[in-house]
């Protein structure tokens, strides 16, 4: 192996002013900066802060500028409603520049906030953009999200408009989002000044004009505007974190650092070209689906794709490859979870065989670790290498990766490889001391963080400051533990929160996780902390079965209490592994551990606004009382 990439890493880490300078060429620039980093205000660093450019155009227009005009730059693909389009960055502007139109003449202009409460249409790409074509700042709120949850992002934001649809579509239903709107411009104490609804064919709503407006009518009377000139460190977005407690926090991101990064992290991390065919299998209103469904892929000139159904059940666990073979998918990008879904439903992968995945030549998971058993499974069955990797909201990009544009690094199963160029990454432990190489401790990243990262919180610089950043004195907190090993490979075993202390002994539910995940009849697991008054707490698993398993659930129970007993050591006081139907998820696919927790202690919980369904706390409930975990009431 060559030291390409270390020598990279290390100009990123020991000169990052010329490393990101050199990256900031690389797009379009009103004026380009000339100064690149801005440290007089700790924690409050500023890139290109005297640069001058516009999301937008480096999304669309540069690509026709450089004769690219009629590259495809989008398809959507719907196996729900069984609707497909394409459209090349010419067409793909026209309707950005023509709804950019659209907005102005409803009283948004540079600055303002737009809110977009939007399912997985080409509509709800074209009003981001539009927002970024005008300066305003948009904020994508997951559609289907509880009107309350929306209500607290109106006030928040004072979002001038708000851009919805009439429905999304989920598998076997509907979501009416019309009176979700109303009831969360209801219970808002800020006022919006309108709502622009796309009506979906066949789920037509009624509207109350003038308010209420239809997207067919705004647009049918706008004309087309230009991008406008924005300084590097005015807001592109903001995108609150969906906290099960507490106000949501406003993640925001300035412009030129936006562009820069996300562009030089297609070819570096993905080792995509502009031309590629590129899908991230995510949701606008998730990070993910942000960042790679629609910024970085079109920054780079690629055809991105996006997918409004799910892994499994759009029809059956083909869905994917279906995709990848249609439309001679080069890298997939998803969460782990929506491959563990796929081996659940097809353990044998018979559906893969059906299709040509001829083009395909890399598979890119991030969202929460990914156990090394689902990675062999797709290693397996794709062919190709299949790269975990970790980042954050707050970064909008990788931390940590095997950066395949630079150079293919080993894979070491269940570490999300090394700290990618930009990131100086470290491991503190309790005692506020940096730990040596696989000591366990918290995951920090030294300061200033590299363009493109949150450099505060919307409206709220002292809360970014406390939660963030005065920990762990000029480091910035990730909250997830792990270590570091002797090679530099990052291990990412859990949240903070998720650390658990058996007799004095700081144990991570991510290892016990890894040992069950290798159950060959387990599809999934979680593993929790207990408060127990001998030792703290206590462990206890709860597994979720491959389809077709014969074997009883009591034996399998045993059988994976056995292999943590033998991978761990009698340490971990393993001893209750349970069989449940499902785990409890966000509608990102992570896995509420934290609700689990407080069910199993007895104490008092809030339904997570983000939860995909709420009836399977109920039924984790029914499972812990069963098992004598928790006293029935």
């Amino acid at each position: 192996m060559s030291d390409k990439f270390k020598k990279i890493y290390e100009q990123s880490i020991n000169n990052p002013e010329k490393f990101w300078s050199e990256a900031a060429n690389d797009i379009f620039w009103f004026e380009k900066p000339t100064k690149i980093l801005n440290k007089s205000n700790p924690p409050f660093y500023k890139w290109y802060e005297d640069g001058k450019t516009n999301t937008c155009y480096n999304a669309l227009d540069i690509h026709i500028d450089q004769g690219n005009g009629k590259r495809t730059a989008l398809i959507y693909d719907s196996p729900i409603t069984g609707n497909k389009s394409k459209f090349n960055y010419e067409e793909l502007r026209s309707k950005v520049s023509k709804f950019a139109g659209a907005l102005k003449d409803q009283g948004v202009n540079k600055g303002d906030r737009v809110i977009i409460y939007m399912p997985m249409i080409p509509e709800a790409v074209i009003a981001m953009l539009a927002c970024a074509r005008i300066g305003a700042i948009h904020s994508v709120v997951f559609g289907g999200f509880a009107s309350n949850e929306l209500a607290s992002r109106i006030d928040d934001s004072k979002a001038k408009v708000l851009v919805t649809a009439s429905c999304g579509f989920e598998p076997g239903r509907t979501v009416e989002y019309k009176p979700l709107v109303d009831e969360a411009i209801k219970l808002a104490n800020h006022k919006i000044d309108k709502m622009i609804l796309f009506q979906r064919s066949g789920h037509e709503v009624k509207l109350n004009a003038p308010k209420e407006v239809s997207w067919e009518e705004v647009v049918s009377k706008a004309n087309e505007v230009d991008c406008v000139e924005m300084n590097s460190n005015e807001f592109a977005y903001i995108l609150y974190t969906s906290g099960t407690t507490g106000t949501p926090k406003g993640i925001v991101r300035d412009i030129g650092g936006h562009i820069v990064a996300l562009k030089w992290t297609m070819k570096n991390i993905y080792n995509i070209d502009a031309g590629d065919i590129w899908w991230s299998a995510s949701d606008i209103g998730w990070i993910v689906g942000h960042s790679y469904i629609v910024y970085a892929p079109l920054f780079k000139g690629c055809t991105t794709v996006l997918f409004e159904g799910k892994p499994v059940g759009t029809p059956d666990a083909g869905a994917f490859w279906k995709i990848i073979s249609d439309y001679k998918v080069k890298s997939l990008f998803t969460a782990p979870t929506a491959f563990r879904a796929i081996k659940k439903e097809d353990p044998e992968g018979k559906f893969f065989s059906k299709y040509d995945l001829s083009k395909f030549e890399s598979l890119f998971l991030a969202g929460e670790r990914a156990d090394p058993d689902t990675i062999k499974w797709a290693e397996n069955l794709l062919k190709v290498p299949v790269i975990d990797h970790w980042w954050q909201t707050e970064t909008s990009w990788a931390i940590s990766s095997n950066c395949t544009g630079i150079e293919m690094m080993e894979t070491k199963y269940g570490s999300a490889c090394k700290a990618v160029p930009g990131y100086d990454v470290k491991v503190i432990k309790s005692d506020q001391t940096l730990a040596k190489p696989n000591e366990m401790g918290d995951i920090v990243v030294k300061l200033p963080l590299p363009p493109g990262t949150f450099p505060t919180l919307w409206n709220a610089d002292q809360r970014y400051k406390e939660n963030y950043m005065s920990n762990y004195d000029g480091y910035y907190q990730t909250y997830d533990a792990g270590h570091i090993d002797e090679d530099g490979y990052i291990w990412i075993m859990s949240r903070t929160d998720d650390i658990i202390n058996v007799a004095g002994h700081r144990l991570s539910t991510g290892a016990i996780e890894e040992v069950l995940s290798e159950h060959q009849s387990v599809a999934e697991c979680a593993v929790l902390g207990i408060a127990d008054k001998l030792k703290g707490q206590l462990p206890i698993g709860l597994i979720v079965l491959k389809a077709g398993v014969d074997k009883d659930n009591e034996t399998i129970s045993k059988e994976c209490i056995q292999m943590v007993r033998g991978k761990i050591g009698p340490v971990a006081a393993f001893k209750v592994a349970i069989v449940i139907k499902r785990l409890p998820k966000t509608r990102s696919g992570k896995i509420l551990r934290g609700t689990i927790r407080k069910i199993a202690d007895n104490v008092e919980y809030k339904i997570p606004p983000t939860i995909d369904d709420p009836a399977i706390l109920d039924e984790i409930k029914e499972d812990l009382i069963k098992n004598n975990i928790l006293k029935s009431a």
